[in-house]
């Protein structure tokens, strides 16, 4: 049984009553509990005991008091009874029970509307067709003694209590369960002109004692005693020495052990005399009880109207001065505790905020990451290597990774032939079933790099080997990925603990392979492999000038890829349609093959003919060469790393059709675009060489040619000393980006030209790989070529890794992680032997203390004052170095013998001359015989 805690039960009033009804007669003596065992546990049942019997039951049943059970207190209680729910009952369901009662899960019954109700007599008819192969058998017993025709059974998404579905064993539990108390109506505000409230500002008055304070001093303990303290420490000699541990027997050495019985000591035995005790002044109230035959506890309820006032007497009261001599007594104290709540969050955990202060005082040290399930085969992995991994958007559980050839440069060229007959897929795996992959989709060629779409995930985008853009639509197999994930964590135990012969039956599966429904022009696209592809969000499309303009068809249109070849291009997935056409164009669109009946007519328009949309260049401003770029980042692709809570109710987006309706979306339309001048349109990139840099997409009409170039990049760095393998902006703050390359990494701030706000050190091993956590802005993971993983976090080491830890042998590929629910957070990592591991990321990596995000910031702050002191006193030294080279040049030119030279001396002369002349004229013209346009006498006799 799952041992996870218990959220708080609707059922519990109804329990409430139960238990009122069913006290015994009269006040008797209450027996002791049994040491060890749970507070509200059900005395004289079993641990699970099946009746459902509440707490408080009857001492007087007939079946005899039974003695209760000591437990150990390693061995709690963990049934359900002993948690507050004796009226339900986790149960296992199979694929086969659920389709025989319409029960299935996500599909007959859902998150939003879990209940089932089943027949007791089909139920029966059940466990008598199938015996103990029957679901139902465990709970036979409660079946047969059910009294109502219906039971209910609920859908249990989250595994609250253990499994994914539980029964209702009692009418009165089920009832609340399917009726639900409605909510009160709130009251109409009435209309009409509300005056303007004043603040006024609560009043400090004094306080008065009433003599309350010397009963309190008067009933408080004291301690009149003085304690004793002792002090244990070893010898000053033994500080430092290795200890040597020996075996001994405690029974023969006297000084060894000790016991200390107890005893009772008649000094201390306190006898009771005299008691203090309260009352309130009440009606009394009186429980009485009869000893009758106990066979089921049911819940007994009565429903009454209240009293209200009549018409006349309502009118009666609100016009009465005592209502109005009370409104105007508590009108002060309501305005006061107004004000109160205004002021201070009455709803602020206090609880929850201490027990994270607390954490960080204690110390991190769960901070390992823990092997949660790993996917490989043998068949598709062999030889090959994880280059890409990408978590399904909206169907959790899904993930999938693409596969290229683990071959060197001059491997492939030898092999090109055997190659070409079988390309590396990309698979698709699931919670559910670790051995086979889902799905399989097609590709031209190898694939380093995809993306889902953000505004239709059955759209896939791929970069080749050979430059070539690849698109799938996987919308014909969406049904299948959502009948084969797994949505909860109780489902592995399932699989892991499946008989030998149901996982045979399973090997004979073969996933299903899906065409790619476009590939790109080979004569347009890059002439390098893809290394880097992003979509461009549904909120504006870009034109040829690369100006943003609003995106009226609402779906993600664009996107952008990058390539060692010097370029940087953005794709449109629209329907372009040239005016006019060239003899050769018409042929070869007459020469196109019809395509296959398997393969979806998406984007049956850009299949061959497809030509990117812009084309950047990256040109070096010293040399006539060109940077090779390998990642880039937008600041407008900020949705990579969305946070969201996979466990809410999920919602599917309203697709505009069956198919989203690509070739028909026009790229221009009567109407003017609205220009958005909000979009940021610089992207850092990193580079082959190791380069940092940042360029602007926009282009430039040249005014000699009229030709449209790029701009040149602006801020280049030489960081790295090796090929960037990831340049990606935090999730918590937009203009913060990692860089990790060669055998460092890096943390950048946009907008700050002087350098890096972070640079680590060289590294005993290369970085492969790096990505920022979702859920703690502090924290980032670096994969290293050892198969190790480095845990940085900010806040508590800054010049190395708070935690290093191994996950393979081979080199790490790709690291991505993903939020499942608010208590489970996943990495998934991939290795150059094609393996995939998921490992669980521990609480203290996953969740983030109370004011970590502002701790962060005020980090990333500071270290931008630093580097802006740091140029402020560069520029200040090269001032004075430039300073001390000019006096060092005036020493060089002086004479032998300490006379200078015959020009210096002539030019000294000039200077003071002209000197002394605007010194007469000043003179002269604060005296009023020189007027300010007039020259000097000097001047003129000169």
């Amino acid at each position: 049984m799952d041992d996870s805690p218990v959220a708080p039960d609707p059922l519990s009033p109804a329990r409430e009553d139960s238990t009122k009804k069913r006290k015994g007669k009269g006040k008797r003596k209450e027996t002791p509990k049994a040491k060890g065992s749970p507070k509200g546990s059900p005395k004289g049942s079993p641990k699970g005991s099946p009746k459902g019997s509440p707490k408080g039951s009857p001492k007087g049943s007939p079946k005899g008091k039974r003695k209760p059970a000591v437990k150990k207190e390693e061995e709690p209680d963990l049934s359900m009874a002993s948690m507050g729910h004796p009226e339900i009952f986790p149960l296992v369901l199979t694929e086969k029970t659920q389709e025989i009662f319409n029960c299935r899960a996500d599909i007959d019954v859902t998150a939003e509307n879990p209940h089932k109700l089943l027949k007791k007599e089909d139920i029966i008819n059940d466990m008598k067709t199938r015996a103990a192969v029957s679901d139902f058998h465990p709970v036979k017993k409660i079946v047969l003694d059910y009294p109502g025709e219906e039971l209910l059974v609920v859908f249990d998404r989250e595994l609250k209590y253990g499994q994914i579905f539980y029964l209702i064993a009692t009418e009165e539990a089920k009832e609340s369960i399917l009726n639900p108390p409605e909510e009160e109506e709130e009251e109409e505000v009435k209309e009409g002109v509300q005056e303007e409230c004043v603040y006024k500002p609560p009043v400090r008055k004094p306080w008065v004692s009433l003599g309350s304070e010397k009963e309190i001093e008067e009933e408080s303990v004291k301690e009149r005693t003085s304690k004793i303290k002792y002090m244990i420490s070893r010898p000053l000699k033994e500080f430092g020495v290795r200890i040597k541990f020996q075996k001994r027997n405690a029974s023969t050495d006297k000084h060894g052990y000790v016991e200390c019985t107890s005893y009772q000591d008649k000094f201390f035995t306190l006898r009771q005399l005299e008691r203090n005790t309260g009352t309130q002044v009440v009606p009394e109230v009186k429980e009485t009880g009869t000893q009758t035959r106990w066979t089921y506890p049911q819940n007994a309820t009565t429903q009454y109207y209240p009293r209200e006032f009549l018409a006349e007497e309502k009118q009666q009261y609100l016009l009465s001065n005592e209502l109005k001599d009370f409104i105007l007594t508590v009108a002060l104290r309501a305005e006061i505790a107004l004000q109160q709540n205004e002021i201070m969050d009455i709803f602020f955990d206090d609880w929850k905020a201490l027990a994270e202060d607390e954490a960080g005082f204690v110390g991190k040290s769960d901070v390992f990451l823990k092997e949660y399930q790993s996917f490989t085969d043998l068949h598709y992995l062999k030889d090959r290597t994880v280059s890409c991994i990408c978590w399904h958007p909206t169907i959790y559980g899904i993930i999938a990774v693409a596969v290229t050839e683990r071959l060197s440069y001059e491997d492939r060229v030898q092999e090109s032939g055997k190659l070409l007959l079988w390309k590396a897929p990309i698979l698709f795996w699931s919670f559910a079933d670790p051995i086979h992959p889902q799905l399989m989709l097609e590709c031209p060629e190898d694939i380093y790099c995809f993306e889902f779409s953000p505004s239709n995930p059955n759209i896939v985008a791929g970069g080749c080997m050979n430059g070539q853009v690849v698109l799938w639509d996987i919308s014909e197999y969406e049904e299948r990925l959502q009948n084969a994930k797994s949505g909860t964590a109780g489902s592995k135990s399932t699989i892991v603990n499946m008989p030998s012969f149901m996982l045979e039956q399973q090997g004979a599966k073969e996933p299903h392979l899906v065409r790619y429904c476009a590939v790109s022009s080979i004569e347009y696209g890059h002439k390098s492999v893809i290394t880097d592809i992003h979509w461009l969000p549904e909120l504006f499309e870009l034109n040829r000038m690369g100006t943003a303009f609003e995106n009226r068809a609402g779906v993600c249109i664009q996107l952008v890829t990058c390539s060692p070849d010097c370029n940087i291009y953005f794709w449109d997935l629209r329907a372009h349609r040239p005016t006019l056409q060239t003899s050769i164009e018409k042929k070869k669109e007459e020469k196109i093959v019809p395509p296959l009946p398997d393969v979806p007519t998406t984007f049956k328009h850009l299949d061959l003919t497809w030509r990117p949309l812009i084309k950047v260049s990256l040109p070096k401003t010293d040399t006539g060469a060109e940077f090779s770029p390998t990642k880039m980042s937008l600041r407008e692709e900020h949705y990579h790393t969305k946070i969201q809570d996979k466990t809410q109710s999920q919602v599917k987006p309203e697709a505009l059709s069956e198919k989203l309706p690509y070739s028909e979306i026009q790229a221009t339309s009567t109407k003017p675009l609205k220009l958005l001048e909000n979009i940021t349109s610089s992207f850092f990139v990193g580079t082959e060489d190791g380069e940092i840099l940042c360029s602007d997409w926009k282009m430039e009409r040249d005014g000699d040619s009229g030709r449209l170039l790029s701009q040149k990049p602006s801020n280049v760095h030489t960081i790295h000393d090796g090929l960037v393998h990831t340049v990606q902006r935090s999730p918590f703050f937009k203009d913060i980006i990692l860089t990790v390359g060669g055998w460092n990494f890096a943390i950048w701030k946009e907008g700050v030209t002087s350098g890096p706000l972070l640079e680590s050190s060289c590294a005993a091993k290369r970085y492969t790989v790096g990505h920022w956590s979702l859920s703690r802005p502090g924290v980032f993971f670096i994969g290293r070529e050892d198969g190790n993983i480095d845990i940085w976090d900010l806040l508590e080491k800054t010049h190395e890794a708070s935690q290093t830890q191994n996950v393979c042998i081979a080199l790490i590929t790709s690291i991505k992680p993903w939020i499942y629910s608010s208590k489970q957070h996943f990495l998934a990592v991939s290795d150059d032997f094609g393996t995939l591991h998921i490992l669980e990321i521990s609480w203290t990596l996953s969740h983030p203390s109370s004011n970590e995000h502002s701790s962060v910031l005020h980090y990333f702050e500071r270290e931008v004052r630093h580097l802006e002191y740091v140029e402020q006193r560069r520029e200040f030294r090269n001032q004075e170095r430039v300073e001390l080279e000019k006096e060092n040049m005036i020493k060089k030119t002086k004479v032998a013998g300490g006379q200078r030279s015959r020009e210096l001396m002539e030019e000294k002369t000039s200077q003071d001359y002209v000197e002394y002349l605007e010194l007469e004229k000043a003179v002269l013209v604060r005296l009023g015989v020189l007027k300010g346009g007039e020259k000097g006498s000097a001047s003129k006799t000169s």
